[in-house]
């Protein structure tokens, strides 16, 4: 797994490359970017699940985790382009109750600033840094 983020329009953009398995390093290096984006100020998350192909049990509960620390914090996080297999989890463990899964990255950021979709110059943004975890 591998974690970028950059920030457009006031949101955080986590993107997550690779499969979200879980295992003590992905879990710690997943919490630790979120508890140190929060810690700095960090309220509104979109988590871009574009080039996630798949979600163990593990990697559905570190998304979880993520969800519970910037809630505790007074913020919001959305999914964004989860893949059929990662919906259907969504669906099946009934977590779409507490998850917003948006079709793009733009519905999302459309959804948290209120502004309408597409009209907010990310379209196609792919522009990524901040490195955090290179991986498989």
């Amino acid at each position: 797994m591998e974690l970028t983020h950059q920030k457009t329009l006031g949101i955080m953009i986590v993107h997550a490359r690779g499969k979200l398995i879980g295992g003590a390093e992905d879990a710690k290096t997943f919490h630790s970017l979120f508890q140190s984006l929060i810690h700095d100020g960090e309220r509104m998350f979109v988590v871009d699940l574009v080039e996630t192909p798949w979600a163990s049990s593990q990697g559905i509960g570190m998304l979880i985790s993520a969800y519970a620390s910037v809630k505790r914090a007074g913020g919001q996080l959305v999914l964004a382009n989860a893949v059929d297999r990662i919906k259907d989890v969504l669906t099946v463990t009934r977590l779409y109750l507490i998850f917003r899964v948006f079709h793009t990255v733009d519905e999302a950021i459309a959804h948290l600033t209120g502004r309408p979709a597409g009209g907010n110059g990310t379209a196609g943004h792919r522009g990524v840094k901040n490195m955090v975890s290179p991986g498989a």
